[in-house]
């Protein structure tokens, strides 16, 4: 099956690379058919087809997972639509909607609603009705400047979770705290999954800790303020995540009776008394040195960083190789480089 993908146009490659990190994951096997203007077609094998649920619940900068019935250009569009069997596609209610991604000013996106909807209205009759609200099948029909997808959507991802999870609705709060969505984004480039034992040991408000906890991952957090660690306990709770152990202490030396497959973190910058008064670049020299020891074998970190740090200088003493980076502007003065970088043996 071909499943269509429009991205958050946020950001130029992650949405991309928060996909391709979950299929890894996933072990689930593809194809790339287009990838073009935050538009992404994936050939995924038909008896693999459970992984749109699990992508659905998981990824963060994805709008809507979509199944391709047919893909075509606007001169064959109207005899493609009158010969295909939608009684196998629409069993009650449905809507048909038109997405245009292009520079053509004269297009009419509601013009070409009534077109396809016309069609298929005579087609099916009064079997199924027009139901423009809450459509069991939403017909998603994407137009790009050299072709015409039409769709199924599958999913569309609810902005509810990201909104209502905002770090200043949460019990505790402190200023500085990452977005819930970039918080899920980087447990995807580190490859969490159900199951997997991730740690934070900069945990601040547990941010991203609740976003792996929410993906199933039973979580740990270390963090040198006992008010944060006190006040993560809290938001864990809140987020009704109950497997995790969050407890006081030092990243720079990091104490577990165990390895994780995961490291996701988001150190402070500069001086501040969540530093404890330690300047920034020797916190993340010490801590990565830390890191190498506690994270398994083939392992991945996925680690925020301001742009003025060296992360390449940082880790080139250490057993991790940066395989990707994401480069975020916050605003002029500071771009925050996401790095994924993954535990090898030297």
């Amino acid at each position: 099956m071909e499943i269509t993908f429009i991205l958050s146009g946020e950001h130029e490659t992650l949405p991309r690379a928060e996909i391709n990190a979950c299929l890894e994951v996933e072990k689930t096997s593809f194809t790339e058919r287009y990838n073009n203007k935050g538009i992404l077609v994936l050939e995924i094998p038909d008896e693999e087809s459970n992984i749109v649920d699990i992508l659905g619940k998981r990824i963060a900068y994805t709008h809507e997972i979509c199944k391709l019935l047919f893909e075509t250009d606007n001169d064959n569009l109207r005899k493609i639509v009158e010969k295909y069997p939608w009684h196998d596609v629409i069993r009650n209610d449905y809507a048909v909607r038109v997405k245009r991604i292009g520079t053509d000013p004269d297009f009419n996106s509601q013009e070409m609603e009534i077109e396809i909807g016309g069609i298929i209205k005579r087609i099916i009759g009064d079997r199924a009705k027009v139901n423009l609200e809450t459509p069991e099948t939403f017909l998603r029909t994407i137009v790009l400047d050299d072709k015409i997808l039409v769709c199924q959507r599958l999913i569309k991802r609810a902005k509810k979770h990201y909104y209502n999870l905002k770090p200043h609705k949460r019990p505790f709060f402190y200023p500085g705290s990452m977005s819930p969505k970039l918080a899920r984004g980087m447990n995807n480039l580190a490859r969490v999954k159900t199951g997997s034992i991730v740690l934070d040991p900069f945990c601040g408000t547990g941010g991203i800790l609740i976003e792996a906890g929410i993906i199933g991952a039973k979580v740990v957090g270390i963090d040198i303020d006992e008010k944060m660690v006190e006040g993560t306990k809290k938001n864990l709770e809140y987020c009704n995540i109950k497997d995790y152990d969050v407890f006081q202490g030092d990243a720079r030396d990091i104490e577990l009776p165990y390895k994780v497959d995961a490291i996701v973190t988001d150190p402070p910058y500069g001086i501040s008394a969540s530093t404890a008064g330690i300047e920034s670049k020797k916190i993340y020299k010490e801590s990565l040195s830390s890191m190498q020891e506690i994270v398994k074998k083939n392992g991945f970190i996925c680690m925020a960083t301001p742009h003025y740090l060296d992360i390449h200088e940082l880790a080139s003493h250490t057993k991790f190789k940066i395989i990707e980076q994401y480069h975020i502007r916050m605003h002029k003065s500071l771009t925050r480089v996401i790095s994924v970088l993954k535990r090898i043996e030297k």
